[in-house]
């Protein structure tokens, strides 16, 4: 997974996560800080066929995410910290397109997130020609 960074703070609720994942991803790659909440799940099975369907490169949620089964046979790849049944709310709580913190790192629209299996960086730059 490569792509330039659209960034979005929601905490336990998705409502947010579903109007940006409904526009065109354009390649982005959507790096979500959900606070690392593990009470809930912010993206499932019809989340992840928006990723897809979209063009979105991939998501990477400081969160958890559901039905495991339908994300792994996705086309693109959607990183969480662990899984939960329980499905977050839908109030449309969030915030999009500012700086957010991922495990330590910060993390700004507009940077560069790579991803595979062994692990996930971001630049400020691209780093692929």
């Amino acid at each position: 997974m490569a792509g330039e960074v659209f960034t979005l703070r929601c905490f336990e609720d998705n409502g947010l996560l579903k109007k940006v994942l409904e526009q065109p991803g354009q390649g982005r790659v959507l790096v979500v800080d959900a606070g690392g909440s593990d009470r809930c799940a912010l993206v499932g099975g019809n989340l992840g066929a928006l990723v897809e369907k979209n063009g979105w490169s991939g998501i990477v949620l400081n969160g958890c995410v559901r039905d495991l089964q339908e994300l792994s046979e996705l086309s693109v790849p959607v990183w969480a910290i662990s899984s939960h049944p329980r499905r977050g709310s839908k109030h449309g709580a969030g915030e999009q397109q500012l700086p957010v913190d991922i495990a330590g790192v910060l993390v700004l629209p507009g940077d560069w997130c790579y991803a595979d299996d062994d692990g996930i960086i971001v630049a400020r730059q691209p780093l692929h020609r």
